[in-house]
């Protein structure tokens, strides 16, 4: 059985939150109606792609996050995209076309701390080219690209943006740190 388009949605919204999630917080994510969503999340933990996790939140399933397509990481998976990469790997943060800010990422963990002080003006330009996609799926992470491909088509700007982007990569990159330690 396949997933329509607002299971689809409210399915992504919840593995976005990277966190176990009550409907009404999904419902304010999607600008659905609680009543709507809520038999969403019925549906997909009738379908094995969420499930209840504790009274009232809800968690993605590993079969939920095999219907979006996310590929399983490993150790050593986790440790090749956390690792510093070399300077023609590097990410450049640029404001527009050839005029660059003489500022670079080495590693994702870099990329979250130089996003916390970069010009918003820089966030926005790469977030709409797609650099931030392409460069996380350099380092291996299908994931993480997919994640900000999301925030694009949110349509995200200034603070907010670096917000979302910040917690979104921090989140990964604790994520991966957890999983290379196991």
């Amino acid at each position: 059985m396949g997933l329509s388009p607002v299971k689809r949605l409210v399915l992504e919204n919840i593995w976005m939150l990277n966190k176990p999630v009550k409907p009404m917080e999904v419902a304010g994510e999607v600008g659905l109606g609680f009543p709507t969503v809520m038999m969403h999340i019925v549906g997909l933990a009738k379908m094995g792609y969420v499930k209840a996790v504790e009274k009232g939140y809800y968690a993605i399933t590993e079969k939920g996050r095999e219907a979006l397509g996310l590929p399983t990481i490993n150790e050593g998976k986790a440790r090749q995209i956390l690792e510093y990469v070399p300077a023609d790997k590097a990410f450049y943060f640029y404001v527009d076309i050839g005029k660059p800010l003489g500022v670079y990422a080495v590693s994702l963990g870099d990329f979250c701390e130089k996003i916390q002080k970069i010009d918003i003006g820089s966030i926005e330009f790469h977030l709409n080219r797609g650099d931030f996609e392409a460069w996380f799926a350099g380092l291996g992470d299908v994931e993480l690209a997919k994640k900000t491909a999301l925030i694009r088509e949110r349509k995200m700007s200034g603070e907010e943006l670096r917000r979302k982007l910040y917690q979104i990569v921090k989140g990964r990159c604790e994520e991966l740190a957890k999983i290379r330690q196991q």
